[in-house]
C-alpha cells in the first residue's frame, strides 16, 4: 500500500543484533534462536509490511531485554512476500529452510492462506496479526498451528452490515470489493449481515488492485443515487475511489474495513477522507498495556498505527507460549496456545480450538484531517 519508502531500522538488545534487507539477512550470536516474519516489505502494501517489521523488531528487543525465551535471545529474519501468493509460498519456504520455529505473518489473507500450507507441512507456528479471512483458521486440524492476533471477516462485515442497514435503510448503496481473498470476502460479509437486517444493495461490483481511473463506476453509482459505498479492499483503491467520486459530484459515504488503517490511505485521498469510516480493533494504541511501547515507538519519530502492536503481541504470544511449553515444538506451542490467554501489548487474547480469538473488538472509527479516530 506504500508508495513511499522508508529506511528499514536495526534493532536489538542484548546479545542478538540483526539487519534486514531484502532477501533478508540475520546477524546473530551462536545459539540465539531465530524466529520470522513475513510480509509486504515492498510493493504497493509496503506501509502495512512496515507496520508489521516495526511491531516485530520491537517485541524482539523488548524480550531479549526481558531474558528471552527459553534462556535464548530471539534473532529476527524477514521476507517479502510483496502481497503475491506465490511470492509469499517462496518466503515461506524460504524460513522453513532456516528452521524458524515460529513466523509472524503474512498480512494479506491471500498470502497467508498459502503460505499456511507450507507451515504446516514444515511444523511451524504461524501468527498473522492482519489475515481476516474466516478459511485461513476454518480448514480443520491439519492447521492447528495457525493464529491471529486480529479478527475475521465474518466478525467485522456482521457489524458493518449492520450499521449500514440501520443508517441507510431504504436508500441505495453500492458493494463495491477489489477482487482480492481479503476484499471480496470482507465485503461479502458485510453484504450478507446487511442484507440480513433487509438492506438490499443497489450494485455489488469489483474493481482490480492497481486499477486509477473509477469514472465509469462512479458514473453508475451516481446514475442510482447512491448514498453510501461499502469498499471490501486495501487502501491505495479505497483513497482512489473516494477521492474521484468527491471530484465528481458524489457525496456517498463510504464505509470500509481494516484494509485502510493506514496513514498513506488520507495522504492519496486528500481532504476526500474526511468523513470516511472505517471498522478496526480498538484502538490498541490505547490500551493500558500499551502506554510504554508506544512512547518508544513515538520517540523513535515512529506512530505505532494500524497492526503495529498487533505484530507485537503476535511476538509475545510466541514467547510466552514457548516459555509455558518449555518447546519451540508446533505440537506442543499449540496445545500451549488453544484454550489458553496471554497478556500482551494490546490487552488479554484468548484462543479458541480454531486459532481465533474469543473475543474481537471492531469497533468503528472516523478519518478527519489525515488521522482517525474512534467514534
Amino acid at each position: 500500500m506504500s508508495m513511499k519508502r522508508r529506511d528499514l531500522i536495526k534493532a536489538g538488545a542484548g546479545a542478538a543484533v540483526f539487519a534486514v534487507s531484502v532477501p533478508s539477512i540475520v546477524r546473530a550470536q551462536a545459539g540465539a534462536l531465530t524466529i520470522g516474519c513475513a510480509g509486504p516489505i515492498t510493493g504497493p502494501n509496503a506501509a502495512f509490511g512496515e507496520q508489521l517489521k516495526r511491531g516485530f523488531d520491537m517485541a524482539i528487543a523488548d524480550i531479549n531485554a526481558a531474558g528471552g525465551v527459553l534462556g535464548k535471545k530471539l534473532a529476527g529474519v524477514i521476507e517479502d512476500d510483496a502481497s503475491d501468493p506465490n511470492t509469499a509460498r517462496a518466503a515461506a519456504n524460504k524460513l522453513a529452510g532456516r528452521k524458524v520455529p515460529f513466523v509472524l505473518g503474512h498480512f494479506n489473507s491471500s498470502c497467508s492462506i498459502p503460505a499456511s500450507e507450507v507451515y504446516a507441512e514444515e511444523g511451524i507456528l504461524q501468527i498473522t496479526p492482519a489475515s481476516t479471512n474466516p478459511r485461513l483458521t476454518d480448514r480443520g486440524a491439519k492447521f492447528a498451528n495457525v493464529f491471529r492476533t486480529c479478527g475475521r471477516d465474518d466478525q467485522q462485515g456482521a457489524i458493518a452490515g449492520a450499521y449500514l442497514a440501520d443508517k441507510f435503510k431504504g436508500k441505495a448503496i453500492a458493494v463495491i470489493h477489489d477482487k482480492t481473498t481479503y476484499g471480496q470476502g470482507l465485503a461479502d460479509e458485510t453484504k450478507k449481515a446487511m442484507n440480513a437486517k433487509g438492506l438490499k444493495e443497489a450494485l455489488y461490483d469489483g474493481v482490480s488492485v492497481g486499477d486509477k481511473d473509477f469514472t465509469a463506476l462512479i458514473t453508475r453509482m451516481k446514475s442510482q443515487n447512491v448514498a453510501a459505498i461499502y469498499f471490501g479492499g486495501l487502501h491505495t483503491e479505497a483513497a482512489l475511489l473516494v477521492r474521484q467520486a468527491r471530484e465528481q459530484g458524489l457525496g456517498a459515504q463510504l464505509v470500509s474495513g481494516d484494509g485502510i488503517v493506514s496513514a498513506e490511505f488520507a495522504t492519496i485521498a486528500g481532504k476526500a477522507s474526511d468523513g470516511v469510516i472505517m471498522t478496526f480493533d480498538s484502538d490498541p494504541r490505547k490500551s493500558p498495556g500499551a502506554k510504554q511501547v508506544v512512547e518508544k515507538f513515538m520517540k523513535q519519530g515512529y506512530d505505532p498505527e494500524g497492526y503495529t502492536l498487533l505484530s507485537y503481541a503476535g511476538v509475545q504470544v510466541f514467547a510466552q507460549a514457548a516459555n509455558n511449553a518449555k518447546s519451540t515444538g508446533v505440537k506442543a506451542l499449540a496445545a500451549a496456545m488453544h484454550g489458553k490467554s496471554f497478556n500482551t501489548v494490546i490487552g488479554t487474547l484468548t484462543y479458541d480450538k480454531k486459532g481465533d480469538l474469543t473475543k474481537p473488538n471492531y469497533v468503528f472509527y472516523v478519518w478527519k484531517d489525515g488521522k482517525y479516530a474512534q467514534m
